[in-house]
């Protein structure tokens, strides 16, 4: 339920992404489509109930690239999905499947 809203919000533009974290999706040549086609394709992987930011969670997705990205989305109940942070999993802290951490 949580993963069709979120991609249900993106789909229809109604997201924003993190002022403080712009710079570092530009850093990691990471763009807004690439994040819209990877929660187009996304499953929540944790929930956070307790963010500060409101209910939030980490979504694993594939851009059309397959190129797998984290993808950190707050005010998952609210009217627009902030889109917290995004970045390429680094395989030193999760497992091959991308949606378990290492241990």
């Amino acid at each position: 339920m949580i993963a069709e809203a979120i991609k249900n919000n993106v789909k229809q533009g109604r997201y924003s992404i993190s002022f403080t974290h712009t710079e570092k999706l530009r850093a990691r040549k990471i763009e807004a489509r690439h994040i819209e086609e990877a929660v187009q394709s996304g499953v929540v992987i944790e929930s956070y109930p307790a963010d500060p930011r409101g209910l939030s969670c980490l979504m694993l997705g594939y851009t059309k690239d397959g190129v797998p990205l984290h993808i950190v989305c707050g005010n998952i109940e609210g009217d627009e999905v902030l889109i917290v942070t995004a970045y390429k999993p680094d395989n030193s802290e999760w497992e091959e499947d991308w949606k378990t951490r290492r241990k």
